[in-house]
């Protein structure tokens, strides 16, 4: 029969027939001897709780154990390490660019990368002008202004 109790219970008991208990949950599995079955006063038979096979498969237990010491490390059942995830996230976003590259562009793309061609075109454009004023000599950039002031004054 299957029943619960504390880990400190379990200690005891486990120290006393020499085995280890590595679980160190608040409560533990272990199998009570089915001649400890209490009767009520009316002499009538409790019903108890059915046993769980799977529960108490050594196999289970075994499984309980990993998933509690995993648990207790850190580690998560199917994590991969840090390196192995980078590499994998760099191989995936390394196939997304491939395969938009072998796809031919939407409309919507096609209208961006127009709009885009055009900024940039103006940008230089700007620049260039810019370069052009900054290389005018100091004296032409002086009668320009005089210009512009004499024009004003009149």
């Amino acid at each position: 029969m299957l029943v619960y109790c504390s880990t400190q219970r379990m200690g005891v008991r486990n120290q006393r027939k020499g085995m280890i208990s590595s679980i160190s949950e608040s409560y533990v599995y272990h199998m009570s001897p089915p001649c400890l079955a209490r009767e009520s006063p009316d002499e009538l038979i409790r019903p108890r709780k059915l046993i769980n096979p799977v529960l108490e498969s050594p196999s289970h237990r075994k499984l309980h154990g990993e998933l509690l010491l995993s648990h207790r490390r850190g580690l998560l059942p199917g994590g991969k390490p840090e390196l192995q995830r980078v590499l994998e996230q760099r191989r995936l976003e390394q196939d997304r660019e491939q395969e938009r590259a072998r796809r031919p562009p939407s409309d919507l793309e096609q209208e961006l990368h127009k709009r885009k061609q055009r900024l940039l075109e103006y940008e230089r454009e700007e620049t260039r002008l810019r370069l052009d004023r900054e290389n005018i000599p100091e004296f032409v950039r002086v009668k320009d202004n005089l210009r512009h002031i004499q024009v004003a004054g009149k």
